[in-house]
């Protein structure tokens, strides 16, 4: 297995983005989708419910059955993809993303969507990590990458931010069947700008070692079980999470000692001990755990303890959106200026002054949570877009699908647990269930001081996390390529 990292070939690239704008638009349309695709179907579960006569249960399958999928499956795809060529990975997976949403239009039943959204998050996580696997294959230079990262990121974003209103449109006139199917002629977009667009896969560039299918097998069952137990967790409670979270232990020791024995591994666990890798990772953990808290509060404090509408709470989560698409464009001024070295503790620290300020301050008045959804939204961009060009830089050229799929699984993961840790905490604190609250003054008062304690101690672990990220990024250029 190649161990050089990442180094610009021979032939010239691109020196802007409008040289390959075929290209980016198709990265773009694919992260949109991606970030799309559970919102906006949200929106249409009551309809679905009286469509199809689906159980409570029938729905969060709907939800959770794609969640898993993709999530659990996206490091074995980037695997596969670095050894089949990751350009063919994301049009078959985009292919096959096509016909599974085409295949709504024959479901009658709720276990037919079920197996629908299963096929649907199999073939997204196909697509996955070759987005920004891909996107670094267009550009050497380091400004180049934050800039089409950025974008794309940005396409992504407002997606998320107007999807779930066009989404309600949209079942004011049409059946909701036709959120899915919108995915197909996106689908086609993109796969016509990356067949045009991105070169073919080059074989010297590609992972010549065989298929560590057991490796894959142990991965995806350890992601798959931390992200269930966590869903239970949230909505049953530790008791019924337990099982699973043993179940996930086992695999997940088994997976590492797999890993560390088997000559050919589907990821070396050497390369995280590269300063630059292992911090990136770190600080996109630090990021996962801290938005969570933040993003599974507020909405629930706006309604229940406030009294706002849906529509009113998401428009009051509107100054995370704004500030993550306005800062989009200095993103990379920022880096240029201080460097990563700065940009990135400067981010985390937005993030972590943000997260007090929601704790100790978001009880009292709407601004201090505008503030602190401002803060952690701008930190937050920083952050990731620095932690995902420095994940790719850091690895291998024939580990950049795997690499771009532990990045993403590393915040998936980190999410999951932080969201597990406030419902923990929010259920302890309660008596009854969080629809009491909306009644019940002391219920409320309650809920606020469970939100204050667990964002508390999710940002301590977010601090420490960001301060060893911190010093172990100050050692990477000494150790670069070690």
């Amino acid at each position: 297995m190649s161990t050089a990292v990442l180094e610009a070939p021979e032939k010239a690239r691109p020196t802007s983005l409008r040289a390959v704008w075929p290209a980016i638009l198709g990265l773009s349309v694919v992260f949109l989708v991606e970030m799309l695709d559970n919102s906006v179907l949200n929106v249409a579960l009551p309809r679905i419910s009286q469509d199809l006569n689906a159980s409570a249960s029938d729905l969060q399958w709907i939800t959770t059955g794609y969640s898993l999928l993709f999530g659990g499956l996206m490091m074995a795809f980037g695997a596969i993809a670095d050894k089949f060529g990751t350009r063919r990975m994301m049009l078959i997976g985009l292919s096959l993303f096509a016909l599974a949403n085409l295949a709504v239009l024959l479901v009658h039943t709720p276990g037919q969507l079920i197996a629908v959204r299963a096929a649907v998050g199999v073939t997204a996580a196909m697509t996955a990590p070759g987005t920004m696997a891909l996107c670094f294959r267009l550009f050497d230079a380091e400004n180049l990458l934050m800039r089409a990262t950025s974008l794309i990121t940005t396409v992504g974003l407002v997606g998320m931010a107007v999807g779930p209103t066009v989404g309600g449109l949209v079942l004011q006139v049409l059946p909701w069947e036709t959120l899915l199917v919108m995915n197909v002629p996106i689908a086609v977009l993109a796969i016509l700008c990356i067949r045009f667009g991105i070169p073919a896969d080059d074989p010297a560039h590609r992972n010549s070692a065989p298929l560590d299918l057991p490796g894959a097998v142990l991965g995806t069952t350890t992601i798959i079980l931390a992200l269930w137990s966590a869903t239970q967790v949230v909505e049953h409670g530790w008791r019924h999470a337990l099982p699973w979270l043993g179940l996930g232990v086992v695999s997940a020791v088994a997976f590492v000692v797999r890993e560390r024995t088997t000559a050919h591994p589907m990821f070396d666990f050497a390369l995280i001990k590269r300063p630059a890798v292992s911090a990136a990772l770190a600080y996109e953990a630090a990021m996962g755990l801290g938005m969570a808290a933040i993003t599974f509060s507020v909405s629930l404090q706006l309604q229940l303890v406030w009294g706002w509408s849906p529509a009113q709470a998401a428009l009051g989560n509107l100054p995370q959106v704004i500030v993550m698409l306005a800062i989009g464009p200095f993103v990379e001024k920022i880096v240029d200026r201080l460097g990563t070295g700065k940009a990135a503790p400067l981010g985390a620290g937005a993030v972590l002054a943000g997260l007090v300020i929601y704790a100790l301050l978001g009880r009292y008045d709407y601004v201090w949570i505008a503030v602190a959804l401002a803060l952690t939204a701008a930190g937050m961009r920083v952050v990731a877009t620095i932690a995902g060009v420095t994940v790719m830089r850091g690895l291998p050229e024939d580990q950049t699908s795997t690499g771009a799929a532990l990045s993403d699984t590393s915040q998936e993961v980190a999410g999951s647990i932080g969201m597990a840790v406030v419902g923990t905490i929010v259920a302890a604190a309660l008596t009854g269930s969080l629809a009491e609250v909306a009644g019940s003054p002391a219920a409320a008062r309650s809920f606020e001081n469970s939100v204050t304690v667990a964002t508390l101690a999710l940002t301590a672990v977010c601090a420490v996390l960001v301060t060893w990220a911190a010093r172990r990024a100050a050692k990477a250029p000494a150790e670069h390529g070690a």
